[in-house]
């Protein structure tokens, strides 16, 4: 499977309490919960009306109560719709992005 554009990173799992998001008017954050085989991925989004601007993190292990989840955490996003991209040419999932709010998204392998 190939995700994003990209390149693969060797990561250590996030600690507890280490994701501050910058959120607030008109600006949100997006999760996207990912299969662990995604790890070290980047996955990108973009805004909907822009393919070509994109921004993206890694799929990180994320410390839950219920053992080790995986995701991508995106903030600092203009309120609108998103593209999530499962490669470089190939859409994903649109989803809607609020200012103030965090959207959360499974990627369908789950």
């Amino acid at each position: 499977m190939s995700v994003g554009v990209h390149h693969h990173h060797t990561m250590a799992p996030s600690g507890q309490g280490t994701v501050v998001l910058n959120i607030g008017a008109g600006i949100g954050a997006m999760v996207i919960h990912t299969p662990g085989s995604l790890h070290g991925h980047e996955i990108e989004v973009s805004p909907v009306e822009d393919a070509g601007t994109r921004t993206h993190a890694a799929v990180r292990a994320r410390y839950v109560r219920d053992g080790v989840r995986f995701s991508v955490v995106i903030d600092s996003l203009p309120a609108g719709r998103y593209v999530i991209w499962r490669d470089p040419v190939t859409p994903l999932a649109e989803v809607e992005v609020s200012g103030g709010a965090v959207t959360e998204h499974s990627w369908p392998d789950l």
